[in-house]
């Protein structure tokens, strides 16, 4: 504790008495001096012999005592005289008054207790906080802890550990000595001693860490006699008796009490010979004894209650006369906690209890006058003691500072009536010497804490302000949950264990058998230090403080209920066990917590084998809580394994009961009935039909966890524990009977049922009776082809509707249509029926089924009696070679009509979305100058492109020079934009001699143009959006590709990823008039999201304007052909009519979507590092390292040597891939390559602040220490480092570099490095300190004005207006020595101003 500042009238002599210790080792009394409250609290001798005034203050006293001293020489010898009596009487009067004001105010002083102040044998009262098998942990006064061996308890305690020790040596068969060892049975110190107790105790020893040892002093049971307990009472002469009916008073009531134990008596009654006392031990007679006159300071030991005197009240505690002999005192932590409301008056008396005596001359005690202290009990809130209340890990939201204490910490208010201690060294993560009444912990300051620990006697709660205390997760091995995942980093690995720490000084330890699922050879190579771990809590030790992990792969992932208690061990559950060892009948397995289990060995799985360590699924099946022994079984955890036989008698046949699906196999479905649990088992067959699907349809929709309803039990087999259930039957409509079914008797729309037969090529077989069968053809199965079941599974029974009859052959054409079995209700009709020729037309949009795949092309069944041609060229907008792959037999199809033979039932039919509804071409006298059409581009040229115009089959020409509007574009660079088969709108220029000119300017076309055609695609309502091909895609699509939902008109045959040139996501332009087709919206994502990516610090970012987010990483060829080959590969997709945006206004500005795009891009600007970083982007979004990789170094080629930024860009991208994608040694040879590419010191300084930005601190400080060390000469690399070490907290090594910085560097860069450093102090550090380097500066070089500049700026940004008057000041002393009174006046002015305005602000 540092010492208060002693006053001017203390003799110089008092120092010395201050010390705690004389030369001959006894403590000495120290006169105190009252305390003034005027008198602020000073370190006299600061660390390090510096001083506690600022620099300025320096110079402003030694400007002051110099002019002091030259007054005083040219003084007056006479006056001078005169001046020295009257100082002489002053100082003899002020003599006199300050030795009677110290007589009159002699006061102890009040000290808090610290270990240095201990004194061995000093007497001292203490609580009990903890119980160890060797030792307890006792809290004394003033948050002090003690340690009490074993062997100092009590001296009838030590010789029974002297005989147990004796007798351990020696072996006897003596049956009279084995009787009497249970007498002389060692007590365990639980058994003797509570928590929350009251001891009394000497100091033995004060260790250098702080730890005291201390021996307790009270009464001891001597021996057991017939009535009662001998005790010791520690007086040689006098002996106590405590009777077995007195005892039971006691806290331990019934229990037996031992030999050695210590008791707090009281004695009742003395024997007339003085030699024999009766004493009681009931607690509460014991609390309120007191003493109310001794003989002789021995008789006061601590934990006595004494009558005592209030003598002296100060700010710092009270000073007492006990007994009317003894001085005593008693600081502000142990006074009553609503003293401030009742405060104490000198002169009263009160009763205190004896902590400790100060084993000084004459005697003097401290005492305390806390409630808790003054009953012996423990402190209590709410019932509940303070470590339940409060307990360790609890985060206070808002504490109030309500004592400061400069060198020690701060006393806070947590709840009324509950107070908490805060270290000096927990107020803040920084360093604080020295606590200020006016800083941020200043009185009724609010403050977050968190509890760390408790002073028992003191009645406090240990707290921390510290951000990293209560940000903290773990404070003590009892808040580690078993079972917990946990991320932690690796501390230590040896041949024992791998240690990992988990949370501040929480460790725990990762055994060598739960390293991994297998047996590591080499785990040094996969455990490094310093490196994150993700572990599960496998054992908490809590005695112990120990804590084991495991990093097992299957227990980090495993979603099993985890047990780590015996009462968790249900019979059934299914777990995780680790094998722990291996017996010849059975196996020991380990569970969570050190829970073990037996597994007999016929419950082990014979096939495998068992090594200790694996991991192995388990199920409990019994428990003995008797013996506290598991069972459990490797057999019946298999999926495979046949659970127990089943109560069923809950369920009955002919039950109805609902179910959910647990497992599907090949042929039925395993059910759990609910909610009997009842295992269950149902036929695929029997559920497919009841749902009228086919059995792959049901295995395809049908998922564990299903609930089934409405289920029938029809088969019981209560032996294996089971049932058999099956769909209840659907209410059946009244059908003539088969027997009266007949050709005769049936007539059209009768309603009629049968079962499939089978499956032909005109449709399904359906048998009726033994003589009539009918047939269903597919267009008449359902009026939604694609939602309907147009082939019904085989011996599934249906009922339809009669249609045709047919005499000759006794068969009948059927119908299951809705709309024909049920022609009053109103059903949806999404596919007509087509039945005769005549209703279909040419322009029609149908659907239909394939019949068959020929050569030259398809023939699509439209009804009964119609099939329609699709020939190849038909099928597909672009050429596709194998097309024949992607259709098959019985496919849904919808394409548009092309033409229509009534005479020869012939129906042409197309797949090709550029069809027109209307059949009529144009021709080229329907086309006039000014006409804006559609079109394609058929070919792309060198002097323009050769565009062929939609409904016809007419080709014209658009020049290059009319493709955009401005003069000065590169219009060949926007020829190549172009591909055979983009979409346009073009303005009819001319027709001559059937050539036809055409024109692409924008300004031919106006913002209606555009918005009509979207308008009119949404309007037209299926026809424009429809999209023809195959329907039922599913099939056909490979699993990979089904991202989407099948919806029926709303699939694109053009829409192929891996073609991403073709297909961009853009908005509606009215100034565009190149169209070209978008993504499905329900694939195509925000194009205004763009995805994360690397971050670049030369000044790009590593990203696209709209990056296209489900762009093939393959879709870079460079040919059409490639493209082509490409889109054939894939498998036919669905095609849709998409909104189409023209291109050739945002030749120039638009984002490159695709590898073409970058490309082309490039091959214009192949200098700018923008582009080939955005390509480099391009690719890590699309996951290509690699790549990307290759386009960095490829830049580095391309890009010309002269631009030396851009090829620093590149360079910088590449070392920010490796940072994030690539190894240490990959990005140790980029570095490399670049360092001797570009300037050394650049790429040095660039690597560091990567690795600084990436959150690598390690690597960070690293690199620049090998760059100060290689660039040593350069200033710039010592201010950087030593920035980074500021912005990490270390400002102790920030400061080190500076004084290691000015010996590397020339002396010319001085100056600037001081400056430097002085401002990221301003910035980052303490201000303070950097005031100190710019006053040093300034001194040595007054004339430097750009140093003031860069001073008052600095200071400027601490808004403090006292500190910058000094240089005003100054600015006012040179205009008077070297200026004129007017220059004076203008810096008065100029003064006044910027205070008004600093005032204002």
């Amino acid at each position: 504790m540092v010492a208060k500042k002693r006053a001017l009238e203390e003799s110089s002599t008092s120092h010395k008495s201050k010390k705690t210790k004389g030369a001959d080792g006894k403590p000495s009394n120290p006169p105190q001096a009252t305390p003034s409250s005027l008198i602020t609290e000073e370190v006299d001798f600061p660390r390090g012999g510096g001083t506690s005034f600022t620099p300025l203050e320096v110079k402003a006293i030694r400007a002051e005592a110099v002019k002091e001293a030259d007054e005083e020489l040219f003084e007056d010898a006479q006056t001078q005289a005169k001046a020295a009596k009257k100082r002489k009487r002053k100082s003899e009067v002020q003599k006199a008054i300050g030795s009677a004001t110290a007589d009159k105010n002699d006061q102890i002083r009040i000290e808090h207790l610290n270990y240095k102040r201990m004194n061995i044998g000093m007497k001292i009262l203490g609580q009990i906080v903890s119980i160890q098998p060797l030792a307890l942990i006792v809290s004394l006064p003033n948050q002090l802890f003690a340690h009490i061996p074993l062997t100092n308890i009590s001296t009838q305690l030590t010789k029974l550990l002297e005989k147990e020790e004796e007798s351990a040596d020696e072996i006897s068969d003596d049956e009279d000595e084995d009787e009497k060892t249970p007498k002389s049975r060692i007590p365990e110190l639980s058994e003797i001693f509570y928590e929350g107790q009251y001891v009394r105790g000497v100091v033995t020893a004060v260790h250098a860490h702080g730890s005291t040892d201390v021996s307790t002093i009270t009464a001891a049971v001597k021996s057991i006699e017939d009535h009662g307990y001998a005790l010791d009472m520690g007086l040689p002469d006098v002996s106590g008796f405590l009777s077995f009916k007195d005892a039971k008073k006691g806290r331990f009531e019934d229990r037996k009490l031992y030999v050695g134990q210590l008791l707090d008596v009281s004695v009742t009654k003395m024997s007339s010979n003085g030699r024999i006392c009766n004493v009681i031990v009931d607690p509460a007679t014991f609390a309120s004894s007191y003493l109310s006159e001794v003989t002789n300071a021995s008789s006061v030991i601590p934990g006595v209650l004494v009558q005592s005197l209030i003598t002296a009240v100060n700010p710092s505690g009270l000073n007492l006369q006990i007994l009317g002999f003894f001085e005593g005192t008693v600081d502000q932590v142990h006074l009553r906690n609503d003293y401030a409301e009742k405060p104490y008056k000198v002169g009263k008396k009160i009763k205190a209890r004896v902590l400790y005596d100060y084993s000084s001359s004459p005697p003097r005690f401290a005492l305390a006058l806390t409630e808790h202290v003054l009953a012996l009990s423990p402190k209590r809130h709410e019932e509940m003691t303070l470590q339940e209340a409060f307990p360790i890990g609890l985060t206070l939201e808002a504490v109030r500072v309500t004592r400061l204490e400069s060198e020690r910490g701060v006393i806070v208010e947590v709840q009324p009536g509950v107070a908490g201690f805060v270290h000096i060294s927990h107020v803040s993560d920084d360093h604080v010497p020295s606590l200020s009444s006016s800083g941020p912990w200043k009185g009724d300051s609010l403050h977050r804490a968190r509890v760390t620990g408790h002073f028992p006697f003191d009645g406090l709660l240990q707290l921390s302000f510290k951000p990293s205390i209560i940000e903290q997760k773990f404070l003590q091995v009892a808040d580690v949950e078993v079972g917990e995942v946990v991320k932690g980093t690796i501390k230590k690995l040896s041949e024992t264990g791998l240690f990992v720490s988990l949370s501040g000084n929480i460790d725990g330890v990762v055994w060598p058998n739960h390293y991994a699922d297998i047996t590591l050879k080499h785990p040094a190579k996969r455990f490094k230090v310093g490196a994150s771990i993700k572990c599960r809590v496998l054992v908490v030790d809590k005695d112990r403080k120990r804590i084991s992990l495991t990093a097992k792969k299957t227990l980090l992932d495993s979603t099993l209920p985890l047990i780590s208690t015996f009462e968790d061990a249900k019979v059934g559950i299914l777990t995780h066990a680790v094998v722990f060892k291996v017996y010849d009948k059975h196996l020991l397995v380990e569970f969570f917590n050190n829970l073990k289990a037996m597994v007999p060995i016929k419950e082990a799985s014979l096939v495998d084998s068992f090594p200790v360590g694996r991991v192995v699924r388990v199920r409990i099946i019994s428990t003995e809580p008797e013996q506290r022994r598991i069972i459990a079984s490797v057999r019946q955890a298999s999926p495979s394994f046949k659970a127990t036989v089943t109560d069923i008698s809950a369920v009955e046949i002919g039950n109805i009961v609902q179910a959910i699906v647990s497992e599907i196999h090949k042929d039925n479905v395993v059910l759990t009935l609910q909610p009997t649990q009842v295992r269950a088992l149902i036929s695929l067959k029997n559920l497919a039909n009841h749902r009228t699907l086919s059995v792959a349809q049901l295995c395809a929709s049908l998922k564990a966890g299903d609930t089934l309803e409405d289920l029938v039990v029809v088969t019981r087999n209560p032996e294996k524990g089971f049932v058999i259930v099956a769909s209840k039957p659907k209410a059946k409509e009244a059908l003539p009977s088969k027997g009266t079914l007949s050709m005769d008797t049936i007539t059209l729309g009768q309603l009629v049922g049968g079962r499939v037969t089978r499956h032909t090529r005109n449709g399904t077989l359906i048998k009726l009776n033994a003589h009539i069968g009918g047939i269903l053809h597919p267009t008449d199965a359902c009026d939604d082809y694609e939602a309907g079941v147009p082939f019904p599974p085989v011996d599934s029974l249906i009922k339809a509707s009669v249609i045709g009859i047919d005499q000759g052959r006794k068969q009948l054409a059927l119908s299951t249509r809705q709309s024909r079995m049920h022609p009053d209700q109103e059903k949806e009709i999404v596919d007509r029926d087509i039945s005769d020729i005549n209703d279909i037309h040419p322009g029609d949009t149908v659907r239909g089924f394939i019949k068959s795949v020929a050569e030259h092309g398809l023939f699509v069944t439209l009804g009964r009696d119609l099939d329609a041609r699709v020939q190849i060229r038909e099928l597909f907008d672009e050429y596709v070679k194998e097309w024949k792959e992607r259709f098959k037999a019985n496919q849904v199809v919808k394409g548009r009509i092309l033409s229509v033979d009534a005479t020869t039932k012939k129906i042409e039919m197309s797949f090709r979305t550029g069809v027109a509804k209307n059949p009529s071409q144009l021709s080229l006298g329907d086309l006039q100058i000014g006409q804006k059409v559609e079109g394609v581009v058929k070919r792309v040229e060198n002097y323009g492109l050769f565009i062929l115009i939609e409904n016809s089959r007419l080709t014209g020409l658009c020049h290059k020079s009319q493709l955009s509007d401005n003069k000065d574009a590169d219009v060949d660079l926007a020829l190549k934009g172009f591909r055979e088969g983009d979409r346009v709108k073009a303005v009819i220029q001319k027709v001559e001699k059937s050539k036809i000119s055409l024109s692409l300017k924008p300004s031919n076309f106006v913002e209606e143009d555009f918005e009509d055609n979207v308008i009119q695609m949404g309007a037209d309502g299926s026809d424009d959006e429809e999209s023809f091909g195959l329907i039922d895609e599913d099939l056909e699509e490979d699993a990979a590709e089904e991202t989407e939902p099948s919806q029926s008109n709303n699939v694109s045959e053009g829409e192929d990823d891996e073609d991403e040139d073709d297909t961009m996501d853009v908005d509606i332009d009215a100034n565009a008039q190149l169209f070209q087709p978008s993504t499905s919206k329900k694939s195509a994502p925000s194009p205004t999201l763009p995805t994360p990516s690397l971050k670049l610090t030369g000044g790009f970012q590593w990203s696209s304007a709209n990056p296209q987010a489900e762009e093939d990483p393959e879709a870079g060829s460079s040919s059409d052909e490639s493209d082509v080959e490409a889109a054939s590969s894939k498998k036919k997709r669905r095609k849709r009519k998409e909104i189409e945006h023209d291109l050739t206004a945002e030749m120039h500005t638009k984002t490159p979507e695709s590898n073409s795009d970058f490309e082309r891009i490039l091959l214009g600007s192949p200098n700018s590092s923008f582009l080939w970083v955005q390509y480099m982007s391009f690719q890590l979004q699309l996951s290509e390292i690699e790549k990307a990789r290759e386009i960095g170094r490829r830049a580095i080629r391309t890009i010309s040597f002269r631009e030396e930024q851009e090829r620093l860009n590149v360079w910088i991208a590449l070392l920010n891939l490796e940072n994030v994608y690539g190894t240490d040694e990959t990005l140790e040879t980029t570095f490399k390559d670049a360092a001797k590419a570009n300037d050394s010191k650049t790429i040095h300084l660039r690597l560091a602040s990567i690795l600084d930005q990436a959150e690598k601190p390690e690597k960070a400080e690293e690199q620049f220490k090998r760059t100060c060390k290689k660039f040593g000469q350069s200033s710039k690399a010592w201010k950087l480092f030593g920035e980074y070490y500021l912005r990490r907290g270390n400002l102790e090594e920030s400061r080190k570099l500076l004084p290691r910085s000015l010996q590397s560097l020339d002396k010319r860069k001085h100056l600037k490095t001081i400056s430097k450093f002085a401002q990221l102090e301003y910035k980052q550090g303490e201000p303070e300190r950097g005031k100190t380097l710019f006053e040093g500066i300034v001194d040595s070089h007054p004339k430097r004005w750009d140093l003031w500049s860069i001073y008052m700026d600095m200071e400027a940004g601490q808004g403090d207006i006292q500190s910058l008057r000094s240089f005003f000041k100054k600015w006012l002393d040179l205009e008077r020595k070297l200026g004129d009174e007017e220059g004076a006046q203008v810096v008065k002015q100029k003064a006044i101003e910027w205070t008004q305005r600093a005032n204002a602000s």
